[in-house]
């Protein structure tokens, strides 16, 4: 097996075992984020099913799209420099989309909070 094919499967197990392990993490967590924001827990779970599997629809989708290596490995130095490129670049979405979740969730609890307020008086 040549180095291009060998660092295609390192890329393929590397990325999946990371989307996996942060997809889960972030399912387990996530759940009291969704309970504060929704007030029955039947949506709140149901909401973080479709996040995970959104999740893992766009960070696998985008693994994918990336597989693509421009040029053949021809050393083991060349192998590692890909895989930290394409592997780098799976850590950042990951992290961006972590952000971005937090980031709405906390904006809809904000909302809900302003509306039961508004609701009240």
């Amino acid at each position: 097996m040549d180095a291009t094919v060998i660092t295609y499967l390192v890329y393929i197990i590397i990325s999946i075992g990371l989307i996996i392990w942060v997809g889960r993490t972030l399912f387990n967590n996530g759940r009291v984020f969704l309970l504060q924001v929704f007030d029955e827990a039947e949506i709140a779970d149901s909401v973080n099913k479709l996040l995970l599997v959104g999740f893992y629809l766009i960070n696998v989708g985008y693994m994918v799209y990336n597989l693509k290596i421009f040029k053949s490995i021809e050393s083991t130095r060349a192998s590692i420099e890909t895989l930290s490129m394409k592997i780098g670049m799976i850590i950042l979405i990951l992290g961006v989309m972590h952000f971005f979740n937090i980031f709405v969730l906390f904006r809809l609890k904000k909302n809900s909070k302003v509306g039961n307020e508004l609701s009240i008086d």
